[in-house]
């Protein structure tokens, strides 16, 4: 019987340290006592971010006229291509157009080939927390033919280092 209790209590100090790790991490989540996770604390602002406005009113037959804006958010100078950008006027589809009803719209403007990296004069530089904005055309490369709602969004993140931060919502009337 002696020699029973050290091995119960041996069991038990071997069970309770085989906890899962479901239990450590509630019990981690419970006793932490930061305002903000670490995953939110170290979150990395994107460096160049865009933003389009629809200026003035959409109509069919006439110029959609849109603002398509680009911000710096670092403290230092950033650069961006202006490759698939409306800083070069429509030369590819950098956009994708579509109806309300997914529907995508048809891109009839000019489609540049182009020699890979791009050249240093082909870079627009920002200094810290400045922005830079151009207007275009909607018509001058889409073909928007019907009254309805449609979603615009920049497509060329990879090519301009442009980040998408959300799209464009507008409706065009007859």
């Amino acid at each position: 019987m002696k020699k029973l209790i050290p091995v119960l209590g041996l069991c038990a100090i071997i069970f309770a340290a085989c906890g899962s790790s479901e239990d450590k991490k509630e019990a981690n989540a419970a006793s932490d006592t930061t305002l903000l996770s670490e995953a939110k604390a170290t979150k990395v602002t994107d460096p160049i971010t865009e933003k389009m406005t629809l200026l003035g009113e959409a109509k069919l037959g006439q110029p959609i006229n849109i603002k398509f804006s680009v911000y710096n958010n670092t403290d230092t100078v950033a650069k961006f291509c202006k490759w698939h950008t409306p800083f070069e006027r429509l030369m590819s589809k950098y956009l994708d157009v579509a109806m309300e009803d997914h529907v995508d719209v048809n891109y009839t403007g000019a489609m540049a080939k182009r020699i890979m990296p791009p050249p240093a004069d082909s870079y627009i530089m920002l200094k810290k927390g400045d922005s830079t904005s151009t207007n275009f055309n909607l018509n001058d490369g889409y073909a928007i033919t019907k009254a309805g709602s449609y979603t615009i969004k920049y497509n060329a993140t990879t090519i301009s280092g442009i980040v998408v931060t959300d799209s464009l919502k507008i409706t065009v009337s007859k």
